[in-house]
């Protein structure tokens, strides 16, 4: 691709669809596209709005250059095709659940409003990263929930590939991990990053002891010593010698985790070392953050579960059109599929939260023709106007937000086993 351009990252059948309405002249059609989930992964009670930014970023750089066309030229798109790509700039209104946010079956979590031609240009770019960013926040939240406070450390760089390994870093930030191991992730978002070494430092040389002293000659004796090369046991007791009192945090990352948590604690007590930390790694998810909570542990490095979204590994979002102007022009008339199994709601829409108590009780969308929003908080706000990017913001400004969001859930959506989401989605 020429320069920063995304315009290629998207599939073949969206420039298609772009040359046969151009053909028939339906390309200028105002038209309104949705992205929701016609449901959650299987047993999953909320869903995370994650990679709005990144996406936002991506649309500003959606264009057709030389190069761009050129693909397209030998991929059989037609000439009038092309020029018309040459001056392509997304020149339409973007509206969305703010990022961080909850969401639901049903939730109208991204809304691109333009003509057919410049919208649906757009439905691979949204999917691509919307269903891959809200998989992996949707699994980092659950395992913030489950970590009952104590840090995560994104750690899965080496499970995904290379580009999508930063998106995840950034994604598991947005829903409350607090550092990441990918310093391309730390470099561009400015989160936290964080590292020590791993068995092969300590194999390296000719004994334990000897690796802890480089490792602390280096780095301190605040670091993090990786103690169950051999023995942990042994590990401990080296990891102090060298150390002292000041050692900041053994890793384990093997065997019967709570077990050698809780000998590892008492360990380091009984040498002394009482405010050391104890970290723990080794193919962790949720469940076994859960299964760790009454174990004297600090702090949790997840790589892989993480990155593959804990079992879900797309989100399911779909982009689909909901209303279109009709054929006299004009007003915008409701659309929507009827296949069995993937039925849509046609018409622009409007969603309210409404509350209970302080609680999240239901989610409310209705259609814009229908009438005002009913009473509640509306979740969509502004993110592209005429073309022009209206609602970046920082990554912290997301984190926060999903600490609020998921603070205003029923208490159901904290458990871990099988259930239906925690907020019934209500269409008016």
């Amino acid at each position: 691709m020429s320069g920063s351009s995304t315009g290629l990252l998207t599939d073949q059948y969206e420039f298609t669809m772009l040359e046969a309405a151009l053909r028939s002249g339906a390309a200028e059609r105002r038209s309104v596209f949705e992205v929701f989930a016609r449901r959650l992964p299987e047993g999953r009670r909320y869903g995370v709005v994650a990679g709005t930014g990144r996406l936002l970023h991506a649309l500003a750089e959606f264009r057709f250059g030389d190069d761009e066309l050129a693909v397209l030229q030998r991929a059989g798109i037609d000439r009038r095709t092309l020029d018309w790509l040459a001056a392509y700039r997304f020149t339409g209104d973007v509206d969305g659940y703010a990022e961080g946010e909850a969401f639901f079956p049903g939730s109208p979590i991204l809304v691109v409003e333009g003509t057919f031609a410049e919208a649906v240009l757009l439905e691979t770019l949204a999917l691509s990263i919307l269903n891959f960013d809200c998989a992996v926040a949707s699994a980092a939240s659950r395992m913030t929930c489950a970590s009952s406070g104590r840090p995560c450390i994104e750690m899965g760089s080496r499970r995904a590939n290379e580009q999508a390994a930063v998106a995840a870093a950034r994604a598991a930030y947005v829903a409350g991990f607090a550092a990441t191991s990918n310093l391309e992730a730390a470099r561009r978002y400015a989160i936290p990053s964080t590292g020590t070494s791993a068995h092969a430092f300590t194999l390296l040389h000719d004994s334990e002891q000897e690796a802890f002293a480089a490792q602390v000659a280096a780095l301190g004796p605040g670091t993090t010593l990786l103690v169950d090369t051999y023995d942990v046991e042994q590990g401990v007791r080296n990891a102090v010698a060298v150390a002292g009192r000041a050692l900041g945090a053994v890793r384990l990352d093997s065997g019967d985790l709570v077990a050698q948590a809780h000998d590892t604690r008492r360990l380091l007590d009984s040498l002394g070392n009482d405010e050391t930390r104890i970290i723990v790694t080794s193919d962790l998810d949720e469940y076994a953050i859960a299964g760790l909570a009454a174990a004297p542990v600090d702090g949790y490095g997840v790589g892989t579960s993480l990155v593959t979204g804990s079992g879900a590994p797309t989100a399911g979002l779909v982009y689909k059109l909901v209303a279109r102007e009709s054929t006299s022009g004009g007003e915008l008339v409701p659309v929507e599929k009827r296949s069995v199994g993937k039925a849509s709601h046609g018409g622009r829409k409007w969603a309210v939260r409404r509350y209970e108590g302080g609680t999240a009780a239901e989610e409310v969308v209705g259609r814009v023709a229908d009438g005002e929003p009913v009473e509640g908080r509306q979740m969509l706000v502004p993110l592209v106007r005429g073309g022009e990017v209206v609602g970046a913001e920082p990554v912290e400004a997301a984190r926060e937000r999903h600490g609020r969001s998921r603070g205003e859930l029923p208490p159901a959506a904290r458990q871990l086993s099988k259930g239906e989401p925690v907020v019934p989605t209500t269409y008016l």
